[in-house]
């Protein structure tokens, strides 16, 4: 152990041959600093990095950090304790976040996790027991996945799994902690969460071209504008430039008429009736 002295108060300054950081993780953590011009912007894969080795961002890992980068562990626990995805307990063999906004909730967001915490014994950001022979779940409700057209949604590592109701979020827990293999359903076979934050990391596992990259509820708008043969306007006032409404009287009937466009795409997509046809009824 050295001592940084300077302004202020003494603080120990901690050097690879003080922590009990692997030598391997040192290593890498060095790697991942020197991918960028500026070492400092490597910060976030390195406490990714750190959670892939001890579970979480601990004390010793921050020191490292703050190490490699030559800057002051205040300044990464600044960071750490910015960035929801950085956790400072230990996380279980698997994290699964609920997603508990607005239109995840009204879905049944938040049925799902209330069954969850009465499954899996435990409350938001709690981590089941270790038993042997079973995986560990960790358990909170997050903030919007945006993945808003497949609500309600969770994310088992960050890896989606949509249209969730209560019954099927506890078998895929269920799953999860007897050792079946589990996939997202618009992603990969689920690994372990230190598996997937060395994938964040920027050491890839190999499955990133596993599982489709979008789901059809997202690609819905590019379909129809395909059949269509709608394109976007040119930058630039060129050739298909839209032309801006020269008087406040001209946007009102712009806006009005494209209303009442997109009502009528609404009703041919969905099948709906005519709401003249449906006035006269």
């Amino acid at each position: 152990m050295t001592e940084h002295v300077g302004p202020g108060p003494v603080r120990p300054h901690f050097t690879e041959n003080d922590r009990p950081l692997p030598p391997e993780a040192w290593a890498e953590l060095r790697e991942i600093a020197a991918r960028y011009p500026e070492p400092r912007s490597g910060l976030l894969p390195m406490l990714h990095l750190v959670q892939s080795v001890e579970g979480r961002v601990t004390p010793e890992g921050i020191e490292a950090c703050a190490e490699i980068l030559d800057i002051s562990a205040a300044d990464v626990n600044g960071v750490a304790t910015f960035y929801t995805m950085y956790k400072r307990k230990p996380v279980g063999d698997y994290h699964v976040g609920v997603c508990t906004n607005t239109l995840c909730a009204v879905m049944g967001g938040d049925l799902i996790f209330e069954r969850l915490k009465s499954h899996l014994g435990v409350g938001n950001d709690e981590t089941t027991p270790v038993e042997e022979g079973r995986a560990s779940i960790t358990l909170e409700h997050v903030e919007c996945n945006a993945a808003c057209d497949y609500a309600p949604v969770m994310m088992v590592n960050w890896e989606f799994m949509d249209n969730q109701t209560p019954e099927s979020a506890v078998q895929v827990v269920d799953d999860l902690r007897n050792g079946r293999e589990v996939h997202s359903t618009r992603g990969p076979r689920l690994c372990t969460w230190r598996e997937a934050e060395r994938v964040l990391a920027g050491f890839p596992d190999g499955l990133a071209d596993e599982g489709p990259a979008a789901g059809p509820a997202s690609l819905a708008g590019l379909r129809i504008a395909r059949e269509r043969g709608w394109t976007a306007p040119e930058p630039d006032g060129g050739p298909q430039a839209v032309e801006q409404p020269a008087t406040k009287e001209g946007a009102v009937d712009e806006a009005d008429t494209s209303r009442a466009a997109s009502e009528t795409l609404v009703q041919e997509t969905q099948g709906d009736v005519d709401p003249a046809e449906e006035k006269q009824k």
